[in-house]
C-alpha cells in the first residue's frame, strides 16, 4: 500500500493538473465563441458567391472554363486541414485516419495522389511516413483572415488548372455543435456540383460570361477552402474544450478516489498506533 506521502503527493499533482485542464478547457469556450461567430458569418458570402457562379456557369450552355469541366484522373490531390497543436480529443485522428483509409484504397502507388496540408500535425505526419506533401501551411493563429491562405489557396486552384492533378478533395472537421463534429469530404475540383437552390437568374454579362468565370471561379474554390479552414477551427476549440473538460471531470474523480485512499490510510496509521500504545501500557502493568 502507497504510504501517505505518496498519496499526498499524487493528489497535489493531480490537482495542479486540473487546474490547467480547467483554464485550458475556459480559454478553448472563448475561442469557440469567436471562431463559430467567424464561421457563420462566412455563410452568407459563400453562398451567394455560389448563386453567382451558378448563375454564370449553369445560366448559359456557352459559358466553359477548365474547372468545371471532368477528365481522365490520373492524379488525384488531398487537401487536408487538421491543427497545429494536439490535446483535442479525436479531431486531428480522425482527419488523419480517413485521408489514410481513402489513399490505400484508391491508389497503389506515390505517383497516383498528392497532399496539400494545411496544420502542423496532419504535416508531421504525412511528411515522417513518406506521402507526397507538395504544399503546406502551418503557423495559422486562431483567428485566421483570407490574405493569411490566400497563396496557399491560389497555388491548389492553379495546380489543378494546369493539371498537377486532376480532381481535388478537401478533408476537415464540419463544426455541428460544441459536441459534435463530423469528419467531411469535399471534392472541391473539378467544380461539378455548384447548382444553386435558388431559381437561375437572367443577367446580361460585360464582359462575355467565359472572362467573368476566368476570375470567378477560382475566387469560388479559394473561398471554399477559406470556409473550410474557419469550419475547422470552430471543431477544433470545440473539440479541445470538450476533452479538457473530461480530462478536468478524470482529475477530479481521481482526487476524490485518491482522498478516500489517503483518509483510510490515515485512519489505519492512528488505529495501529492506538494499539500499539495500549498494547504498550498493558505491558507496563
Amino acid at each position: 500500500m502507497a504510504s501517505l506521502r505518496d498519496i499526498k503527493s499524487r493528489i497535489t499533482s493531480t490537482k495542479k493538473t486540473s487546474q490547467i485542464t480547467k483554464a485550458m478547457q475556459m480559454v478553448s469556450a472563448a475561442k469557440l465563441n469567436r471562431a463559430e461567430n467567424s464561421a457563420k458569418a462566412f455563410v452568407p458570402y459563400m453562398d451567394k458567391i455560389q448563386e453567382v457562379v451558378a448563375n454564370i456557369a449553369l445560366g448559359s450552355n456557352d459559358a466553359t472554363h477548365p474547372m468545371l469541366e471532368s477528365r481522365p484522373v490520373k492524379k488525384t490531390g488531398y487537401l487536408v486541414i487538421t491543427a497545429d497543436s494536439g490535446l483535442a480529443g479525436a479531431f486531428n485522428s480522425s482527419i488523419i485516419r480517413a485521408v489514410s483509409q481513402k489513399i490505400r484504397q484508391n491508389h497503389q502507388s506515390p505517383n497516383e495522389y498528392a497532399i496539400i496540408a494545411i496544420g502542423k500535425i496532419g504535416r508531421d505526419f504525412f511528411a515522417k511516413r513518406g506521402f507526397p506533401v507538395i504544399s503546406e501551411m502551418t503557423g495559422l493563429g486562431d483567428e485566421t483572415s483570407f490574405a493569411d491562405i490566400k497563396s496557399l489557396a491560389s497555388k491548389s486552384v492553379q495546380m489543378f488548372i494546369d493539371g498537377t492533378y486532376d480532381e481535388l478533395y478537401m478533408y476537415y472537421n464540419h463544426f455541428v455543435s460544441a459536441i459534435q463534429q463530423d469528419v467531411t469530404e469535399k471534392k472541391l475540383l473539378p467544380l461539378t456540383n455548384i447548382a444553386s437552390d435558388k431559381k437561375l437568374t437572367s443577367y446580361e454579362f460585360e464582359p462575355a460570361q467565359e472572362d467573368i468565370l476566368e476570375v470567378l471561379l477560382p475566387q469560388y474554390a479559394e473561398s471554399l477552402i477559406y470556409g473550410a479552414l474557419l469550419d475547422s477551427q470552430a471543431s477544433f476549440h470545440a473539440s479541445r474544450m470538450t476533452a479538457m473538460k473530461s480530462a478536468t471531470d478524470n482529475a477530479n474523480e481521481l482526487i476524490n478516489s485518491l482522498t478516500l485512499s489517503y483518509n483510510r490510510a490515515r485512519q489505519a496509521a492512528i488505529t495501529q498506533e492506538i494499539t500499539e500504545i495500549v498494547g504498550g501500557a498493558a505491558a507496563l502493568e
